[in-house]
């Protein structure tokens, strides 16, 4: 017999390969990973106990077919009343792990694959202000080298990814007199786009240019290793910035939060999108509702009295 509140060693076996698959193969961060076996677990605790009133139920995957998958969510929603994000993020785990198993030929088809994620309404960002943008740099100017103010001012004015920025190479950069440009090579899906480059971000370039060795690879490389940065010591390196800062709730992706409001501010829809890479424009509207929820603001300024 096993306590209540746990689940059996068959199912703790299984989240332990689980999780061991996704570290040799992955470079996920610890926290990514605890937050998998937890939601893995919830799911065995529910299939070994509510599902199964009146037995004891010892998880095995192949027992698990689409219906037990659609009454957990459905459990989910109207039992436990969980959030439609958490919920979401409960089903990915589930998709991934049914994937892995298939994979290693645990089963013959991944029941996961028919069931669908519940509507979730889209929440605009929260927008980092110009205080905060202006904190940001200093902070990085201060306690910083040329190579993370330069990254700071790239990211916060051309809106790339994490993962653009890691790839960059100089020869994706092209600075003119009055212009200029960078080439996003992997973007998602691998898709290629240029992205303007303003004043700002030319000048800063510029100077960076004249620094970085002209053998170097990668415009932002490792400053231990001289080899490519990772995404997780770039996110590292800007969570410092934002930690000397005093800023709170904000993190790497925040930047290009913050490029896609100003940028919503007097820039066409379908363009925002183009610079961004976004394939839908319904994930661009996350910024131009934003800056209609100001402008009402504004014209309530001017109402009567």
């Amino acid at each position: 017999m096993r306590e209540t509140t746990g689940i059996s060693e068959q199912g703790e076996q299984t989240i332990h390969d689980f999780i061991h698959a996704l570290t040799t193969r992955e470079d996920l961060n610890p926290k990514t990973l605890k937050e998998y076996a937890s939601d893995l677990k919830h799911f065995i605790g529910w299939f070994e106990t509510a599902d199964h009133q009146e037995e004891e139920v010892i998880f095995r995957i192949e027992d698990v077919a689409t219906p037990t998958l659609t009454r957990y969510r459905e459990a989910a929603q109207k039992v436990m009343e969980l959030k439609p994000a958490t919920i979401n993020r409960r089903l990915i785990t589930l998709k991934r792990f049914f994937e892995w198993a298939t994979s290693e030929s645990r089963i013959r088809r991944d029941p996961s694959k028919p069931v669908k994620l519940v509507p979730e309404e889209k929440v605009s960002p929260r927008q980092m202000t110009d205080k905060e943008e202006a904190a940001l740099i200093a902070a990085a100017e201060h306690s910083g080298s040329l190579r993370d103010q330069t990254i700071l001012i790239v990211m916060l004015h051309t809106g790339i990814r994490t993962m653009e920025v890691c790839d960059l190479t100089p020869g994706d950069i092209q600075i003119g007199k009055r212009s200029g440009q960078l080439t996003v090579r992997s973007g998602k899906r691998n898709k290629q786009r240029e992205v303007p480059l303003n004043a700002t971000c030319r000048s800063a370039l510029e100077k960076y240019l004249t620094v970085l060795p002209p053998d170097s690879p990668y415009l932002f490389p490792s400053e231990k290793t001289g080899d490519r940065l990772t995404e997780r010591a770039l996110r590292h390196l800007i969570q410092k910035y934002m930690k000397v800062a005093r800023l709170e709730g904000l993190s790497a992706h925040d930047l290009r939060h913050r490029f896609g409001y100003v940028m919503a501010e007097n820039t066409p829809l379908h363009r925002l999108a183009q610079i961004m890479g976004h394939d839908s424009l319904d994930t661009t509207m996350i910024y131009v509702k934003a800056t209609r929820a100001d402008l009402q603001s504004e014209v309530e300024k001017i109402a009567w009295q």
